[in-house]
C-alpha cells in the first residue's frame, strides 16, 4: 500500500509515519513547508519521502494526490490551537485549513477512488452530560470555532466519499510536538503550587498507540464513524496532571514531590482563561473499535509511563 500522510510536523502524524515504515508499507509525508519540519531524531519519518502540500489550496491538493495516486490517505493536518481559533482575524483561516483544506482532500481521494482517513475529535459535540458519546451519534452541537471547523470537514468527508474512516480522538500527547504532559512537566519545575481544572472528563490518546490503530484500520475496509484514545477509564486534566507527576517521582524526578509541589482542583469557571468553550465531558465510546475486530489502545496509565521514558524532562 502506499499512503499518504498529512499533517507529519505534528504528533500523529510523525507516528503514523514511523508505524507505516515499522510495516513495510510505502508511507509519504506531507506538510506546508517545502521540506520535512518536525522533530530531526533520525526516525524513519524524518527519511521517508515528503512533498509539501497546501492543503487550503484546490489545486495543489488535486496536482499532487493525482501524482502520487496513494491508495490511501491519513489527514492528520489541522489546526488545533483551540483558543486562538476564536481570534477574528484568524476564523477564515482556521476555517480554510479544517474544513475547506479537508473538502479538497475528499474531492482529490473522490476521483481516485482512494481510501480516506480524517482525524476529528470530541469538540464536534457539545461536552454536556455525563454519557460517553457514541460515534454514530449525530447530536452535533460545537461550542467553538474549531469544533466548529473540524465538524465541518467531517461533513465534506463525508458528503464526498464512500470509502472514508472518521475518527475522533481526545487529549492527544505524543513525542513530536506540545502538549499538557510537556506543559506541565515544565510549570512544575518553577512553581510550587499548580491550580489544574477537575470539572472536564475525558481520556488521554497517546499518538503512538494510535498511530498502530489508524493503521490497522487503513488495512481494512470497515469504513465509518469510530472514537479512538487510551483505555484505563475516564479522568479529569487535574487527576491526569496528578499521576503525571506521580510517575515523574517514580523516574526519580523528585522536584515533582508533593511536599514541593502541590496541585489544587478548580472548576473550569474559577479557571477562568480559556477563550473558546471546552466540553465538560470528553467521554467517547470506543466500545465500536472492538466490535468491528479492531485491538483497543493499552492503558492510558501505561502509555503516560512508556511516554516519559521517551522525553528528556
Amino acid at each position: 500500500m502506499k499512503i499518504l500522510v498529512t499533517g507529519v510536523a505534528g504528533q500523529l502524524g510523525y507516528d503514523v509515519m514511523n508505524e507505516l515504515a515499522k510495516r513495510g508499507y510505502e508511507g509519504i509525508g506531507s506538510d506546508i513547508t517545502p521540506e520535512y519540519s518536525g522533530m530531526a531524531d533520525g526516525t524513519s519519518v524524518t527519511t521517508m519521502p515528503y512533498v509539501a502540500m497546501d492543503i487550503t489550496d484546490k489545486e495543489s491538493v488535486e496536482r499532487v494526490i493525482a501524482e502520487l495516486e496513494p491508495d490511501a490517505v491519513i489527514h492528520c493536518a489541522a489546526w488545533t490551537a483551540v483558543d486562538a481559533a476564536e481570534d477574528e482575524d484568524k476564523v477564515d483561516k482556521v476555517r480554510a485549513i479544517n474544513a475547506y483544506g479537508t473538502e479538497n482532500i475528499a474531492k482529490a481521494c473522490k476521483m481516485l477512488d482512494c481510501k480516506m482517513m480524517y482525524i476529528s475529535t470530541d469538540y464536534v459535540f457539545d461536552g454536556q452530560g455525563e454519557k460517553p458519546w457514541e460515534p454514530d451519534c449525530k447530536e452535533y452541537r460545537p461550542l467553538c470555532v474549531y469544533g466548529q471547523t473540524k465538524l465541518e470537514g467531517e461533513l465534506a468527508v463525508a458528503c464526498n466519499l464512500e470509502k472514508f474512516f472518521i475518527v475522533r480522538i481526545a487529549w492527544v500527547f505524543g513525542v513530536n510536538g506540545k502538549n499538557f504532559i510537556k506543559t506541565m512537566l515544565n510549570v512544575g519545575k518553577t512553581h510550587d503550587t499548580l491550580t489544574v481544572v477537575s470539572d472536564q472528563i475525558g481520556t488521554p490518546t497517546y499518538t503512538y498507540d494510535l498511530a498502530r490503530l489508524l493503521v490497522d484500520m487503513i488495512e481494512s475496509e470497515k469504513y465509518g464513524y469510530y472514537h479512538a484514545t487510551n483505555e484505563g477509564g475516564y479522568i479529569s486534566w487535574y487527576d491526569f496532571t496528578k499521576e503525571i507527576f506521580r510517575q515523574a517521582v517514580e523516574l526519580g524526578h523528585e522536584e515533582y514531590v508533593e511536599s514541593r509541589l502541590s496541585v489544587k482542583p478548580v472548576t473550569t469557571a474559577e479557571y477562568g482563561v480559556s477563550k473558546a468553550a471546552r466540553p465538560f465531558n470528553s467521554r467517547l465510546d470506543k466500545s465500536k473499535l472492538v466490535e468491528n475486530g479492531f485491538i483497543p489502545l493499552p492503558t492510558w496509565q501505561d502509555a503516560l509511563a512508556r511516554y516519559l521514558k521517551e522525553i528528556e524532562f
